[in-house]
């Protein structure tokens, strides 16, 4: 197995040691491999391929930290074909929160959602994707 070294923030490495032990993993090796094959696999879907579909992206990021705020107004512009809406909140007195409403293919919420999770010093990215075909199956519901 090849080895690959990787510079995490302290705190981050104590967490997953911790993971680590508590959920009986061999190590942080283990951990970050799980990890890698779980965030490779996410949008890997078939169920969601050559579909349209609609996500829900939230950011949550410090206020104080205006690159994070710059680099989501590139974004949205970035990408406006794909950008249906978007909301800037403020939360309790440090925290900011972006939340993007996007309606596209998988690749494309893919890409967004990736970008977003490699700009530094967001705290949290979190979404939830959803075929817009499976809408009418909740109508017939009510």
């Amino acid at each position: 197995m090849t080895v690959v070294s990787v510079s995490m923030p302290e705190d981050l490495l104590s967490r997953i040691d911790s993971f680590a032990d508590e959920h009986g993993y061999t190590g942080r090796s283990e951990v970050v491999r799980e990890a890698a094959r779980n965030l490779l696999g996410e949008f890997e879907d078939k169920r969601l391929e050559d579909r349209d579909l609609i996500s829900i992206v939230t950011v949550m990021f410090n206020y104080e930290t205006t690159t994070v705020e710059e680099r989501m107004m590139h974004l949205r512009h970035e990408h406006e074909e794909l950008v249906s809406s978007n909301f800037h909140s403020h939360v309790g007195n440090h925290y900011c929160m972006e939340l993007f409403v996007l309606e596209g293919r998988l690749d494309e919420i893919s890409t967004f959602v990736g970008k977003i999770r490699a700009t530094k010093d967001t705290l949290t990215v979190d979404y939830s994707v959803m075929p817009v075909d499976d809408f009418s199956s909740l109508e017939n519901l009510g």
